[in-house]
């Protein structure tokens, strides 16, 4: 499902739109084949928004432009870029959806607070996986698949009673993030904070490497 854009009368204006929505519709295939290609992710089309209204047709939709299209396949880990173009030229226009749980989970703070322990963790040389940044202005670090449900027991075990004291939570199976470099939900797009590479991709890390460092960052941010 795509948004209809008007088109104005002078022919280099048309062709011009025209070559922007190919070179753009390129680019969305090519971004759906890295990541189910060679990161090995299955990926949904999502919902976009135009003048504040979601794509998907709901005029009540409690989250425009911000989750994926019910009525659109998954495009499986393994798709090549022919099957990611055939798939994508169904729903032009999409945003880029990764689902949560098989993968990978999520662990998302405040982006500030990401940034300052995204430079901690590299500096102690511990395993990283990817990490996001949404246009919300939060930070968004893939882990082992099973951490979000783990979270509350992790965080307990390194001395955080009430994690309700920490701007951090995990995502986990049925949950949905948008993808760099689609917008999210009109606000602007997502960007990566830490590019996937062929090891972070398909082997995360355990979130119990990076929790500490993320709790202890988060709590001082709050404070």
């Amino acid at each position: 499902m795509g948004f209809t854009i008007g088109i104005g009368s002078s022919r280099g204006m048309r062709e011009t739109r025209s070559g922007a929505r190919r070179r753009g519709r390129a680019s969305e295939c090519t971004v759906v084949a890295e990541f189910t290609g060679l990161w090995g992710w299955d990926v949904v089309p999502g919902a976009r928004t135009a003048a504040g209204a979601c794509s998907c047709g709901r005029s009540d939709c409690p989250a425009p432009g911000a989750h994926p299209l019910d009525f659109a396949p998954r495009v499986p880990a393994g798709a090549t870029l022919d099957g990611a173009s055939e798939a994508w030229a169904q729903f032009p226009g999409a945003a880029v959806m990764l689902p949560v749980g098989r993968s990978f989970d999520v662990i998302e703070v405040a982006e500030a607070a990401g940034l300052r322990a995204l430079t901690r963790l590299e500096r102690m040389g511990l395993p990283l996986g990817p990490v996001a940044a949404t246009p919300e202005g939060r930070a968004q670090f893939f882990v082992a698949p099973g951490a979000a449900a783990e979270l509350p027991r992790l965080l307990y075990r390194l001395g955080w009673d009430d994690p309700s004291a920490l701007d951090l939570r995990g995502l986990g199976g049925g949950t949905h993030i948008t993808a760099p470099p689609s917008d999210r939900g009109g606000r602007g797009p997502v960007r990566w904070l830490r590019h996937p590479d062929l090891d972070s991709a398909t082997r995360p890390p355990a979130a119990r490497l990076l929790l500490g460092t993320l709790a202890y960052v988060a709590h001082r941010s709050r404070a």
